[in-house]
C-alpha cells in the first residue's frame, strides 16, 4: 500500500512537472494537455504538414554535424555507420510528434529524447576549428540543443517558400514566434532564443559565416554515410534523388566546407523543380501531399488552436 501511495505521488508530481513545462514552453498559464500545442489556425500545422519540407531533413542534419560538438556526439554515440538516416528520421519524427499530437505526447517524446541524450556526452579527441582538442560536449548541451532546433526551423522555412509559396513578412514571423514553443519545450532559456525573426536569422548568418561551423573528420563521415548508406540497389539509386536536395539547398559556405560542388545547370535544375512542385502541389490530393502526422489527427487535437487553450 505505501509502495502504492509512492507510485501514485510520483506519478502526480511528474505530471504536474510536465505540464508546468508545457506553460512555460507556450508562454501561457493555462495549456490542455489533451490538444496540440500549436492547433489548425497555426502557421506552424500549415507549413510542417507538407510532405515536401521533408526535403528540407538533409540540409539541417548536415548542418547540425557541420558543428564539430554535434557531430563527436552523433560519431561517439550513435550506429551511423549501420544506419545513417535513423537520426534523421529520430529528429523529423520528434519535430512532427511535437507539431501535430497533443501537449501528452509531445512532452513524452521529449522526455524520451532527453533520455537519450544524457548519455551522450565526451571531449573531442582532436582540434576541430575552434574547439581544441578534449573540449567537452554533452547533447543536453542548451545551446547545441537550440542549434539542431535552428537548423529545422530554417530549413522548414527554406523549402516551404522555395517548393510551396511564398509567405508574407508575418507569416514568416509567426512561425518563427511559434517555432520558440518547440525551443522552450527543449529547456533552451531565453537568452539563448533570438528574440524576433531578425535576430534568428542574423544568428544563422553568423553561425554559417563564422568558424564554428568547421566541419572536421567527424562531420564528413556522417555525411558520407548519410549522402551513401548500405541500402539495396534501387533504393540506393532514389535515395541519389534525394542527395541532389540536400546538397543543393546547403548553403555555399557549408557545402565548399563539405568538399561538396554544386554546377549552375545543378542549380537551374533546381529552380526547375521548385517551379514545377508549387504547380503540381496545388493538384495533389492529401493522401500524397501532406505528412501522416498531418493526417492522423483526433477528434480531441482538432478543435482550437495554441492562442484559444
Amino acid at each position: 500500500m505505501v509502495v502504492a501511495a509512492g507510485a501514485v505521488a510520483d506519478t502526480k508530481s511528474r505530471a504536474e512537472a510536465d505540464l508546468s513545462r508545457l506553460r512555460a514552453a507556450c508562454g501561457r498559464k493555462r495549456v490542455d494537455p489533451t490538444r496540440s500545442l500549436y492547433g489548425p489556425d497555426s502557421v506552424t500545422w500549415r507549413i510542417n504538414r507538407e510532405a515536401i519540407i521533408l526535403l528540407g531533413g538533409g540540409r539541417a542534419l548536415l548542418l547540425q554535424v557541420a558543428h564539430p560538438l554535434v557531430a563527436a556526439g552523433v560519431a561517439a554515440h550513435s550506429n551511423f555507420r549501420r544506419a545513417p538516416l535513423q537520426r534523421l528520421w529520430r529528429t523529423l519524427d520528434l519535430m512532427l510528434t511535437m507539431t501535430f499530437a497533443d501537449g501528452l505526447h509531445a512532452i513524452a517524446a521529449v522526455r524520451e529524447i532527453e533520455r537519450r541524450h544524457a548519455r551522450v556526452r565526451g571531449t573531442l579527441d582532436d582540434d576541430v576549428g575552434p574547439f581544441p582538442r578534449g573540449t567537452a560536449y554533452a547533447a543536453n548541451d542548451p545551446e547545441l540543443l537550440f542549434w539542431v532546433h535552428a537548423t529545422l526551423v530554417d530549413a522548414a522555412l527554406l523549402v516551404y517558400e522555395r517548393f510551396v509559396e511564398p509567405l508574407p513578412p508575418a507569416t514568416r514571423r509567426a512561425y518563427y514566434e511559434e517555432s520558440k514553443i518547440g525551443a522552450r519545450l527543449f529547456g533552451v532559456p531565453n537568452r539563448l532564443i533570438p528574440r524576433t525573426l531578425r535576430d534568428f536569422e542574423d544568428y544563422m548568418r553568423a553561425m554559417i559565416d563564422g568558424d564554428a561551423l568547421t566541419v572536421g573528420a567527424a562531420g564528413k563521415a556522417i555525411a558520407a554515410s548519410i549522402l551513401s548508406p548500405p541500402l539495396p540497389f534501387g533504393v540506393r539509386q532514389i535515395l541519389q534523388t534525394a542527395n541532389f536536395f540536400t546538397i543543393g539547398l546547403l548553403p555555399e559556405a557549408i557545402r565548399a566546407r563539405y568538399g561538396y560542388t554544386w554546377s549552375r545547370p545543378q542549380e537551374a535544375a533546381m529552380q526547375a523543380t521548385a517551379t514545377a512542385a508549387r504547380y503540381g502541389l496545388a493538384v495533389l490530393p492529401d493522401l500524397v501531399r501532406v505528412l501522416p502526422h498531418g493526417r492522423r489527427q483526433s477528434p480531441a487535437v482538432h478543435p482550437g488552436g495554441a492562442g484559444r487553450l
